[in-house]
């Protein structure tokens, strides 16, 4: 029997609310569209719309997103509670969280038996130095139905080394919330997962952001997407799937793990096996790369 995993991209559109419950009341509408989805993803940051539940928040200033970690506990708790009564396992974006330190961007990963693994972002994008916000030193692998998946937060994605070092630990599957504010840098993130699903030989799931918000908070430019290594087992331009532009949306595909290790093994471009024989060469450089 093959190895599959069904993945979904759940495309959450940021909107104004008056209360957490009617933030989560969105959520759950949205992943009533995956139902037989094993692993959903949902964006980065995507409790910001917690930011609209004071009146007053068009007159803050950015650095004051970080009062959405009041929310952390019932954010915790209610994905807790979707994982294990919907069957799933929920990458539930990302959210800002209180540390010792300041603020971390956070990736929650809930199971269906109650597991919450936690991916705090290595690589912050600039902008958000405005939110007060630290850098993890952590990368982990977890294991899905016998897949090996990986978090990439963003602009995680757009640093190679991280998602290389995700692949090296066994990831065959990245998970990719992000949140990005232009068109430019929506492709910049895409481009840069397209790449590093060619590079690496995994499959990779992208969930954007949506956003029409007003200022202080950032518009939202996404287009969803399931992709894999371009090669003749797979579509040319390596889209499996992908969502409708800047709209509330969910997509779904169900991966063959299988046919990614015989691409592994066989295909045109046996990148992952290629890249990795030749570490004598990028240990001999590395004083000028890293």
């Amino acid at each position: 029997m093959s190895r599959t995993l069904t993945v979904a991209a759940a495309q959450f559109e940021l909107r104004e609310v008056d209360s957490f419950d009617a933030w989560a009341d969105q959520v759950r509408a949205l992943l009533d569209r995956t139902p037989h989805a094993r692993v959903v993803v949902l964006p980065e940051l995507v409790t910001e719309s917690l930011f609209t539940t004071d009146p007053g928040w068009r007159e803050h200033e950015i650095a004051q997103l970080t009062r959405i970690a009041e929310h952390t506990d019932a954010y915790v708790a209610l994905f807790t509670e979707e994982a294990a009564r919907r069957g799933q396992w929920i990458l539930a974006g990302t959210h800002l969280v209180a540390t010792p330190g300041g603020h971390e961007n956070v990736a929650f990963l809930f199971g269906p038996g109650g597991e919450v693994h936690r991916h705090a972002k290595t690589h912050i994008f600039p902008a958000e130095a405005d939110w007060d916000t630290g850098e993890g030193d952590e990368l982990a692998v977890h294991e899905i139905d016998g897949v090996t998946v990986g978090i990439a937060i963003c602009y995680e994605a757009e640093i190679p080394e991280v998602c290389t070092t995700l692949t090296a630990m066994g990831a065959e599957v990245l998970l990719v919330p992000s949140y990005t504010f232009t068109e430019a840098g929506f492709w910049r993130v895409r481009h840069c997962a397209a790449a590093r699903a060619i590079e690496n030989q995994v499959y990779v799931v992208h969930c954007p952001t949506v956003s029409h918000l007003d200022a202080p908070l950032a518009p939202g430019w996404a287009r969803a997407s399931v992709l894999s290594p371009c090669d003749l087992a797979f579509p040319a331009n390596g889209v499996l799937a992908e969502a409708r532009t800047n709209e509330q949306d969910a997509i779904g595909y169900e991966l063959d793990l299988d046919l990614l290790a015989e691409n592994r093994r066989t295909g045109a471009a046996t990148t992952h096996k290629d890249r990795g024989r030749r570490r004598d060469l990028y240990e001999k450089y590395a004083h000028l790369t890293l």
